[in-house]
């Protein structure tokens, strides 16, 4: 894929975020758009923003990524009113913070039903429109907590280390079977989304001073950068991509130091405010 030009771009999470930024970009280069998301409030915004912004059709739908049955309608009529699907963007995610000890069995069926279950639901119900369209593409979105782990995120590393690692097989699928689909793996670092302010955690300290003290320390990229990133790295048919400074520092610093990196970070989170505190 060499342009966005009359492209069929779907995009879950497009309430805010990434999604939103992801949008608007793709919007500017021509693209005609399929915005989805839980929170029908931030998806009209968004909706209002790509018409502002000159947006040539797009459809929006509220959408549970994490109800399959929903997701195959859902992708039955987005491939009905446009007649086609070039690129999938697997998108929409959470968070929930907390130690192992406590967290719960629901806790952790709720956040790999979206970060995990809602990015296999999306590949596979558009897997075939992209293929069918002979120009696809599917960027499944990580993390750095896909790369290298954190304590008090077992629950979001476990669903983003899946998503990698399912994503590099479905590439590996797709270049054996010489289907026309390109595949993108994306592993943001700290980006100032409200995914911290819109999650979960077990116990002591409240999300909102925990997303204060990410967005303070880490959020270091815009959502409107990391959009250009992901859009760059589609166009280039990049495998793998890292987004923002702090993802590649880290994620060097994990290779170089090995395993022992764990011990390493233990430490510094200890001192960071962004776990919850035990009560």
């Amino acid at each position: 894929m060499k342009s966005f030009d009359n492209k069929v771009v779907v995009i879950t999470g497009a309430g805010s975020g990434i999604g939103r930024a992801l949008a608007l970009d793709v919007t500017r280069r021509g693209a005609l758009l399929a915005l989805s998301d839980v929170n029908e409030e931030g998806l009209a915004e968004t909706v209002d923003l790509v018409k502002a912004a000159g947006a040539r059709e797009v459809r929006s739908d509220r959408l549970d990524v994490a109800d399959r049955e929903a997701f195959t309608s859902y992708a039955a009529a987005v491939k009905e009113q446009f007649g086609r699907v070039n690129v999938i963007v697997n998108n929409a995610g959470v968070s929930y913070t907390g130690p192992i000890d406590e967290i719960d069995y629901e806790g952790f069926e709720w956040i790999m039903g979206i970060n995990f279950w809602g990015v296999v639901n999306g590949t596979k119900e558009f897997l075939p429109h992209l293929i069918e369209s002979g120009d696809g593409h599917l960027v499944n979105i990580s993390s750095l907590f896909g790369l290298l782990s954190m304590p008090g995120q077992s629950t979001y590393n476990a669903a983003k280390y899946a998503v990698r690692g399912f994503t590099e097989s479905v590439r590996e699928d797709m270049l054996l079977a010489k289907h026309p689909v390109g595949v993108t793996c994306v592993h943001p670092g700290g980006i100032k989304t409200g995914i911290a302010r819109n999650g979960r955690a077990t116990s002591g300290e409240s999300m909102s001073n925990i997303a204060s003290t990410f967005d303070e320390k880490l959020a270091k990229t815009t959502p409107e950068k990391a959009a250009e990133i992901i859009v760059k790295a589609v166009l280039a048919d990049k495998p793998r991509i890292l987004v923002g400074a702090d993802a590649h520092a880290l994620h060097t610093f994990a290779k170089v130091v090995g395993a022992r990196y764990q011990d390493i970070v233990v430490k510094v989170a200890g001192r960071s405010g962004l776990l919850p505190k035990r009560p």
